[in-house]
């Protein structure tokens, strides 16, 4: 059975740092691409971050560049999100998900609140 387990959300004050993980299994992990995904009350899904199965080239969105981190630990099975400088914009619920051809999986996401 294919899961997504995401963890480590919480609540920040603004300029604080928090650091997600999505532990997977059922599937190889190596072979997927991961990504990190945000939704926030009232706005569409986005891509926040992005890292490849093989050679663990990454990207990001561009108002994350700087201040997010992906990586990821093939022998762990798991995807991280170090997120710095955090703003209260980037209050949303962060889901993993891990892709490779028709293959699609998510995880049942992280609540991230930003607030003094």
């Amino acid at each position: 059975q294919v899961q997504l387990v995401e963890s480590g959300g919480g609540l920040v004050q603004p300029g604080g740092s928090l650091s997600l993980s999505c532990v997977a299994s059922g599937f190889t992990f190596s072979n997927y691409r991961m990504r990190w995904y945000r939704q926030a009350p009232g706005k569409e899904r986005e891509m926040v971050a992005v890292i490849s199965s093989v050679g663990g080239r990454t990207n990001y969105a561009d108002s994350m560049k700087g201040r997010f981190t992906i990586s990821r630990d093939d022998v762990k099975n798991t995807v991280y999100l170090q997120m710095n400088s955090l703003k209260p914009e980037d209050t949303a619920v962060y889901y993993c998900n891990a892709a490779r051809g028709a293959y699609d999986y998510w995880g049942q996401g992280t609540q991230v609140t930003v607030s003094s």
